[in-house]
């Protein structure tokens, strides 16, 4: 046997050393697909193949990293360095960088984020003439955009398939959308996945170019890939089909941002003769656990039979609570808590408390505050959409862009500098018959000479600086100390100052910046060779919910708070489970849609990130839409299987509610569950 395949199982034995043609290997929660998609690579570079010719797709920053570091651990550094392993989108950026010119676009192009999406479909449907009435939401223009989008339509295509009125007007704020993006030169998220399957549909010969490239591709969360990711990678794949894709069909959970559950139930079809190889075996949690998630799962039709086992014992039972009200709900968890890290070995980060909703966390947060227990909430405003954040990214954008207009119009007046909201109404009126982005207009005699002259000044002074850095970060290399420098010079650091006039949280502001800029600083120090000042953009504007400062990494010991889509890929020794119950989850719009399979697959995996202690609970009244409301059990309860399950009520171990006895009704219940 190849000694690098020792380590594994036989059956991620097989997945790893199956090399040639379409393999589809089913890991189920907690299998070790991570191990296996890294120890295929290297088994690959064992045997010959050129690591050039490797390409692992990703959806999630923090898995490509995690790869990279197992697989640098196990091959050469060197050759671990040429196999390509990031995410889709990062894969498709950095693709359209050497190709996009066919498309229109320049090399130098930036990434929209949501903000400035939003001002440009504000823009887009001025610029159409909508009245107040006729304006459409701008989410729901992002929405319509963005499905296009992941449905393979140009706005042509999608207004010429537009048969309602809404359809009609949003495809045409979809079109003028688009234009404003090309006349800016930037991109949205979504254009990046877009933008390379028309190109490779549209051009042959490059399509050809890249196949030859990348000869072996491993997909990994294939079960979260839409309908452009699927079209790409039958593309790319061609006719030799040296495809490997990992997942779980049981773990799709992403339905309602494009995700086509369809692509891994329908694998073998569109890939023929392809090889099936389950991954059953559980590295996670106990027998107990396990068996309750694979009753529950098996409820869902049309999917691929797995059932989960493992070593690690069969474990105490699960415990289903129910308590009379979502304050009872919430002082128990605080109280449960407090128990069980005063009597275990157990830290608060080795517990979770899982929801389906952001909401209802909040009471939750309440009692644990009350009870001083330390805890950290999982996808709450990430450091880097801080408005002061996005700011100073904006400035370093028009020095890569001097096109991106949206960036320049935020950063204007951010300190104010005397070019307020009349010299932007002078700006726009300008482009109108010159055409010329504002950060070229700034410099313009015909611009100037319609300001006062503190304003021509200052503009002139603004422009000349930015020109300055352009010529600055045209060179690689030296990005902290110039963006610093650069920064500083513009007047945004020490403007911060001026922007908030609250001492205290302009120091924050600016300690936050500095926190961005040292990021800068760690990107340097990670990177191999100088970067240029738009790969750490592009790396910025892709980042995910996944990716946090160190400063986020290092938070210390605390309770994690998080819904169940945001816990997938975690793990932990002790989970809570808390609002099991009817429309609540299941979602109440899946109720209404009639579709729940999603909402049990979701329900699934909250159930595999335990690893030995699961407790779910459920109110008999909880406060919806400002008022109480009865509230009865979520009927996935009634699928877990009874012997695997110790049912409680609240009355079985609390008194009377009195807030004063809960800690004792936490010990009644460990004597009742004893006595089990």
């Amino acid at each position: 046997m190849d000694k690098i395949l020792e380590q594994l199982n036989p059956e991620q034995r097989e997945a790893a050393k199956t090399i040639k043609g379409p393999v589809l290997v089913l890991a189920g929660a907690g299998t070790g697909k991570t191990r296996v998609i890294t120890y295929r690579i290297a088994y690959m570079l064992r045997h010959g193949i050129p690591p050039e010719n490797i390409l692992g797709m990703t959806f999630t920053n923090k898995a490509a990293r995690e790869m990279k570091e197992r697989l640098a651990s196990l091959v050469s550094e060197n050759d671990a360095a040429k196999v390509t392993l990031g995410t889709f989108h990062s894969f498709c950026a950095r693709l359209l960088r050497k190709e996009i010119r066919i498309m229109g676009f320049t090399p130098n192009f930036t990434i929209a984020d949501d903000s400035d999406q939003a001002g440009i479909i504000k823009q887009a449907q001025a610029e159409l003439g909508l009245s107040k009435r006729e304006e459409i939401p701008v989410e729901r223009v992002l929405w319509f955009i963005g499905n296009a989008k992941d449905n393979l339509r140009t706005p042509r295509m999608a207004k010429n398939a537009a048969d309602m009125d809404f359809d009609v007007l949003a495809s045409a704020v979809y079109e003028r959308y688009q234009q404003i993006l090309e006349n800016q030169n930037m991109l949205d998220f979504d254009d990046l996945l877009f933008f390379v399957y028309r190109m490779w549909n549209e051009n042959p010969e490059i399509l050809k170019k890249y196949q030859n490239i990348y000869k072996y591709i491993l997909v990994d969360e294939y079960q979260d890939t839409n309908m452009v990711q699927f079209e790409m990678l039958r593309m790319l794949a061609g006719n030799a089909m040296n495809i490997c894709a990992v997942g779980d069909d049981d773990q799709s959970i992403y339905g309602w941002r494009g995700a086509k559950v369809e692509n891994i139930i329908r694998f073998p079809e569109h890939f023929p003769n392809t090889k099936l190889i389950k991954l059953e075996q559980n590295y996670r949690s106990t027998n107990k656990i396990l068996g309750s998630a694979n009753k529950i799962i098996s409820c869902n039709p049309g999917r691929y039979e797995k059932s989960l086992w493992s070593n690690q014992g069969e474990g105490e039972n699960l415990k289903v609570l129910q308590l009379r009200g979502e304050e009872e709900e919430a002082a128990f968890i605080a109280d449960a808590i407090s128990e069980v890290v005063s009597t275990q070995d157990i830290d608060y980060n080795d517990i979770a408390i899982l929801y389906r909703s952001n909401h209802l966390s909040r009471l939750i947060e309440q009692s644990l505050r009350k009870s001083q227990i330390p805890y950290k909430l999982v996808g709450g405003q990430e450091f880097f959409k801080r408005k002061e954040i996005r700011d100073a990214a904006a400035y370093l954008k028009i020095i890569v862009n001097p096109k991106d207009d949206q960036s320049l119009l935020r950063i204007l007046g951010v300190p104010s500098r005397g070019l307020g909201d009349k010299v932007v109404e002078s700006l726009k009126v300008l482009q109108r018959s010159v055409f010329l982005s504002f950060t070229e207009l700034l410099s313009e005699k015909a611009f100037l000479e319609k300001l006062s002259s503190k304003a021509r000044d200052a503009a002139s002074a603004f422009s000349n600086c930015i020109n300055k850095y352009r010529e600055i970060f045209s060179r690689p290399g030296d990005l902290y100390q110039n963006v610093n420098d650069y920064l500083l010079e513009v007047g945004y650091l020490n403007g911060l100052l001026k922007i908030y006039k609250d001492r205290k949280e302009a120091e924050k502001r600016q300690e936050n910046v500095c926190e961005f800029i040292n990021a800068i600083a760690q990107y340097e120090q990670r990177y191999q060779g100088k970067p240029y000042l738009f790969e750490f953009l592009e790396s910025f504007a892709l980042l995910d919910e996944n990716d946090k400062t160190e400063e986020e990494e290092n938070s210390g010991n605390a309770v994690i708070l998080t819904t169940v889509h945001a816990a997938k890929g975690l793990e932990f020794p002790y989970v809570f489970i808390i609002g099991m119950e009817h429309n609540i989850f299941p979602h109440e719009r899946s109720i209404k849609e009639g579709s729940t399979e999603e909402e049990l697959r979701l329900f699934y995996v909250a159930l595999t990130r335990a690893k030995n202690n699961l407790t779910i609970t459920h109110s008999g009244s909880r406060m919806r839409y400002g008022t109480p409301s009865s509230q009865r059990p979520s009927v996935f309860l009634s699928y877990l299987p009874e012997e695997n399950v110790d049912k409680i009520e609240q009355s079985q171990f609390f008194k009377p509610v009195d807030k004063k006895d809960l800690a004792e009704g936490f010990k009644n219940i460990f004597n009742i569950l004893n006595e089990k």
